[in-house]
């Protein structure tokens, strides 16, 4: 098992489904996107942004009755994928004892984000559903977004918008 972050929330490109994105804590960083439904990424969202509702929702009274029974979210395991549907548990400790639940990766993220428990991914997921998105420019790195942005300025001031016109050949001369 792996731990990972929220990564955040999106939105996939073609059918505009909502999904969480997961992010490996340690190298080599794979993110692992799973879709969600809406409701539950509404939820999801409320948390990642630290806003509570005027009224609970449903993880929010699920979080409220986990701690009135005294009991302990440990941790929240997506364990496997199966069919194209990922599988996850709850890990929980109340004076009872430990106990595990099946759940929906997207209901347990939901729970994890209102009681401050862990997430994990098995390696076996993360092998065959993530993915290692290369690094890019550090958005928080203002000398790399300056040089990012004179490179397309330069290119920018190269551009002869008359190549494209006419003849089609970028370089102006035209095939017999």
């Amino acid at each position: 098992m792996r731990q990972v972050e929220i990564a955040g929330l999106g939105l996939e490109a073609t059918s505009g489904a909502p999904l969480v994105v997961l992010r490996e804590t340690d190298e080599p960083h794979r993110v692992l996107p799973i879709f969600v439904g809406a409701t539950e990424a509404a939820a999801i969202g409320l948390a990642l942004a630290g806003q509570e509702p005027p009224r609970p929702l449903t993880y929010d009274l699920m979080a409220a009755l986990v701690e009135s029974l005294g009991a302990h979210i440990d941790r929240v395991e997506v364990t496997e994928l199966r069919d194209g549907a990922f599988l996850a548990e709850l890990a929980l400790t109340s004076p009872a004892g430990g106990r595990r639940f099946d759940t929906r990766p997207s209901d347990a993220i939901a729970l994890a984000l209102r009681t401050h428990a862990p997430v994990f991914v098995s390696d076996t997921v993360l092998d065959d559903a993530g993915a290692v998105v290369p690094d890019t420019i550090d958005p928080l790195e203002p000398a790399a977004i300056d040089a990012q942005v004179a490179a397309f300025r330069s290119q920018l001031d190269q551009f002869d918008p008359d190549a494209l016109a006419g003849d089609g050949e970028p370089d102006g001369s035209a095939n017999p």
